[in-house]
């Protein structure tokens, strides 16, 4: 059986992000992999939750954490359908994540080169991959008539 592709787990991603969007979250969703296993997932929550911090990328370090039994992830990779904003990059370094990979640029809060790019902080304990873009356009549109809808 052939290893799961960065589509693949963005696919995944995409499918949390349309559960977040049912429930009238932002669609955005997370995937957390070690090797070829997913190892935690997450949506937006912060209006059902009414927590700020319950970004997808935080719901999935949360979730993996608990499965794990440790904080640190390493060797894991983030699969997330928007750039991260600065507090998710910001987690993602913390918990020691490898390697991001998002779909959708966010020119207005994103944390990895859209505003700023905590992962290029000389200073930070932690280095983390990061490639922006795959199924960019799905991501974006996804976004766009959520928002579409609601104007």
């Amino acid at each position: 059986m052939p290893m799961p592709s960065d589509t693949d787990f963005m696919r995944h991603a995409l499918s949390l992000a349309r559960q977040a969007a049912d429930r009238g979250e932002v669609p955005v969703g997370a995937v957390l992999v070690r090797g070829s296993e997913v190892i935690g997932e997450g949506a937006n929550r912060p209006i059902h939750s009414h927590d700020p911090t319950a970004h997808a990328e935080i719901i999935a370090l949360r979730d993996a954490a608990q499965r794990v039994g440790d904080y640190r992830l390493n060797e894991s990779t983030l699969y997330v359908t928007l750039e991260p904003c600065i507090m998710c990059a910001s987690a993602l370094v913390h918990a020691r994540v490898s390697r991001v990979v998002f779909g959708a640029w966010d020119p207005k809060a994103g944390g990895a080169g859209s505003i700023a790019d905590i992962f290029a902080i000389p200073a930070l304990n932690h280095r983390v991959d990061v490639f922006g873009g795959v199924l960019a356009e799905e991501c974006g549109e996804l976004l766009s008539a959520f928002f579409r809808a609601r104007r």
